[in-house]
């Protein structure tokens, strides 16, 4: 279901800023103030759809609508004749992606069993992560074969995003997560003091590391400045999602095995190491080692986050900590970009990614205070 939605979402998104300024006639600030706003929109819906998944009783409703109203909205992409056609589409894309995320993951914790758990959030990590980097590439070979008809592409991304719906609606289970006449959860600090003091310190740290961890397009940027020609400059994003893939499914199953910390403790190493080879290597070569490298810590934390939010989260708050957790991580994820375009306009390439390493030092130090209740038998 991650993979085929993340294979079309990542179809269109690959060739949608050619798209809205090139065919549309848009600048790239409004292309910005648009993707900016649809991605914020689905931070603080992910939020919101995680509390009702909690009070409803069901994952499974809300993630079909999310994945539903993507996998609808895709034909608006190829019929629209406007920037505020395509700005409608991109809302409420976006706002499929929020309301679907946190449900999808607390089915995941639900589904799963405990002692297979990082497994399960690597496995679906990594197949997501196929989709981030198999969708361009599928997009490129299209439009080869298309003659770069841009419509016709955004056409065929239709299809997996039906294929993911189906795949849902037919193929999961919702699963029974809060007792008969249990409380209901609410938008209130009652319910955010219920989620326990476990969870707020995986959420510290997981908003810390997005601190040290800001945009991806800073890669992009680098391989530009280290002399990367711009028909190469994609491949920077290919080999990172390459490498993430590769390392998520491993990572999680041997956090089963060996606990969660041990791993996030490895993956800030490596970060605090991409950063260092960004900021004092001067070649293309070392570069692509940074960006490898980078991969390997997303491998490493991604999945093991979202983890260790299931083992320390009530069963019955599950969706409301995944909100939580991704909202406070979005808003991190923001200040940190941010504050690295600072760095970078100021002071250069090699500041940003030093002030990364960084932030990264100092997550690993928090993280010695992250003690995450191992996962046990659940019942029901």
């Amino acid at each position: 279901m991650s993979l085929f939605m993340d294979v079309s979402s990542e179809m269109v998104h690959a060739i949608l800023p050619l798209f809205v300024v090139g065919t549309l006639g848009a600048s790239a600030a409004l292309l910005g103030l648009l993707e900016g706003i649809a991605e914020a929109t689905a931070q603080v819906a992910k939020l919101f759809s995680g509390v009702l998944s909690d009070r409803w009783g069901s994952r499974k409703g809300l993630a079909l609508l999310g994945y539903g109203l993507a996998a609808v909205v895709k034909p608006l992409f190829p019929l629209a004749s406007s920037v505020e056609s395509v700005f409608a589409a991109r809302f409420i894309d976006r706002v499929g992606k929020g309301i679907r995320g946190a449900p999808r993951d607390a089915l995941v914790a639900d589904i799963a069993p405990p002692e297979l758990r990082g497994a399960a959030f690597g496995l679906r990590q990594s197949l997501d992560t196929v989709g981030a980097f198999a969708g361009p590439l599928i997009a490129i070979v299209l439009m080869s074969l298309f003659l770069f008809d841009l419509r016709s592409v955004m056409w065929v991304a239709c299809i997996p995003a039906v294929i993911a719906v189906a795949f849902l609606a037919f193929g999961v289970e919702d699963v029974q997560h809060r007792s008969q006449g249990e409380k209901k959860p609410g938008f209130d600090l009652r319910t955010a003091s219920s989620l326990g003091p476990a969870f707020w310190q995986v959420t510290a740290v997981g908003s810390a590391m997005m601190l040290a961890r800001f945009s991806e397009a800073f890669l992009v940027l680098k391989a530009s400045a280290a002399g990367l020609s711009n028909a190469w400059v994609p491949m920077v994003m290919v080999v990172m999602s390459v490498v993430y893939s590769l390392s998520s499914y491993p990572a999680g199953a041997l956090s089963d095995r060996v606990g969660r910390v041990g791993l996030l403790v490895a993956g800030l190493i490596v970060l605090v190491i991409a950063d260092l080879v960004l900021a004092f290597g001067g070649s293309i070569t070392s570069m692509m080692i940074g960006v490898a490298l980078w991969g390997l810590h997303m491998g490493l934390t991604q999945g093991g986050l979202s983890t260790m939010v299931a083992d320390t989260a009530p069963k019955a708050l599950r969706g409301t900590a995944f909100g939580m957790f991704n909202l406070a991580s979005g808003l991190a994820l923001l200040v940190g970009s941010v504050l690295a375009g600072v760095l970078w306009d100021a002071y250069g390439p090699s500041a940003t990614f030093l002030a990364g390493g960084a932030f990264a030092v100092l997550t690993l130090l928090g993280v010695l205070w992250v003690k995450p209740r191992q996962p046990q038998h659940e019942q029901g």
